[in-house]
């Protein structure tokens, strides 16, 4: 007689192979997080760099348009500048709410535009080293005829420097009185 074989059916994994599994999976799972965290921190450094240069080119852009317009400028003694932006009531004398400052504060860490009728508005933050360079710094401020900003700012731990010049397209210093509050002439 023969003998009677059970047929074991045994379905499943071994302890050995449910291991390997685990630490596969595992291994795995850690390179997908670290991609994801990696991917994170670039595009949140990529924002950082698109807002910071977008501030710059506003920057820039908005002080030059001021400047190019503009009847005269004039440095502070904190050295900042003032700019006489336009004769808005036509009585050819510079009034206070005529001016624009274009400040850095006193470490020269950002720049902004304060008006006489609002309050500041920060153009850049977190800058570092701004200048204000005039084209004949030593010429009194109705011959001045263009100025040039400068500043650092810190992006993705590199210090990018920038520098924008601007001048004036409608200077008219020749028009006015040697103290330079009032036009001496019509003569454009």
């Amino acid at each position: 007689m023969m003998p009677i074989r059970l047929k074991q059916n045994f379905k499943g994994f071994t302890l050995v192979e449910l291991l390997v599994a685990l630490m596969v999976t595992s291994i795995v799972l850690t390179a997908v997080v670290t991609l994801a965290y990696a991917l994170g921190a670039a595009n949140d450094s990529s924002n950082d760099t698109a807002e910071k240069q977008a501030r710059v080119r506003y920057a820039t852009l908005r002080i030059s348009e001021l400047i190019r317009y503009c009847k005269l400028i004039y440095d502070t003694p904190d050295n900042d500048i003032v700019v006489w932006k336009a004769d808005n009531n036509g009585d050819d004398i510079v009034d206070a709410n005529e001016l624009v400052y274009i400040e850095t504060g006193l470490s020269r860490d950002y720049i902004q535009l304060r008006e006489a009728s609002g309050s500041p508005v920060v153009l850049i933050r977190q800058c570092s080293n701004v200048q204000f360079r005039f084209d004949e710094p030593l010429l009194p401020p109705p011959q001045r005829k263009s100025v040039s900003i400068s500043f650092e700012i810190v992006e993705n731990d590199i210090v990018r420097q920038y520098q924008k010049s601007a001048p004036l397209r409608g200077w008219a210093g020749n028009l006015l009185s040697s103290d330079g509050s009032s036009i001496v002439s019509d003569d454009d």
